[in-house]
């Protein structure tokens, strides 16, 4: 069992890694990687059913839990809402998590079933994995709002890394375009509505 020992305790580096958009946005005591899949896993719990019914919640759930795995052994490569802020290209982050996932999943993947997981969260062509993604970014937008909510950065504070947008308006900037489901639409209006109310205007998009 040494090889899914050391898997494991590999994996649950992601208690430690920090979110790199947060820190880049110096937000005080950011979440890890960890806690973001939480999120993500406990609205695919909550909302799958309301997805409709070609989205399956258990296997919804159980690709939440795989979805940032790699990240254990690649680290958070955010992504950014304009290309030209991209630190990896889509491409070779998705190399590198691919190399990563699968190494990371071989003792505890006989039949394949998880990282098939991961390769349709990926590819995002099927409805359950489009709506895990909007999953994840709807945690992201939730988590700018719990942020803004308890001032936990610096808003007058010069930050080259964010310099294009104001507060937390990048990261709903990075989520709006790419939802893909009804009920994404509908938690991304409702967190921005209460996002907007904190900042007193209407988010940069």
């Amino acid at each position: 069992m040494a090889d899914e020992f050391d898997a494991l305790l590999e994996a649950l580096e992601l208690k430690d890694e920090l979110r790199t958009g947060w820190v880049l946005r110096g937000i005080d005591a950011p979440e890890s990687v960890a806690a973001h899949t939480w999120g993500v896993a406990t609205l695919c719990l909550l909302y799958a059913e309301q997805a409709g019914d070609a989205v399956e919640r258990d296997r919804a759930v159980a690709m939440a839990l795989v979805h940032d795995l790699a990240e254990a052994r690649t680290g958070d490569i955010p992504t950014r809402a304009d290309d030209e802020h991209q630190q990896v290209s889509t491409e070779e982050k998705t190399a590198r998590e691919r190399a990563a996932i699968a190494e990371l999943l071989e003792p505890f993947d006989a039949d394949g079933e998880f990282r098939s997981l991961w390769e349709e969260y990926e590819t995002r062509e099927t409805p359950t994995a489009q709506f895990v993604k909007d999953m994840d970014l709807i945690d992201n937008c939730l988590q700018a709002l719990k942020y803004e909510r308890e001032n936990r950065y610096d808003d007058a504070e010069e930050n080259t890394a964010f310099s294009q947008y104001e507060n937390l308006d990048e990261f709903f900037a990075t989520a709006a375009p790419r939802l893909h489901t009804e009920i994404g639409e509908t938690l991304f209006e409702e967190t921005k509505t209460r996002y907007e109310r904190e900042i007193g205007r209407e988010c940069q998009l």
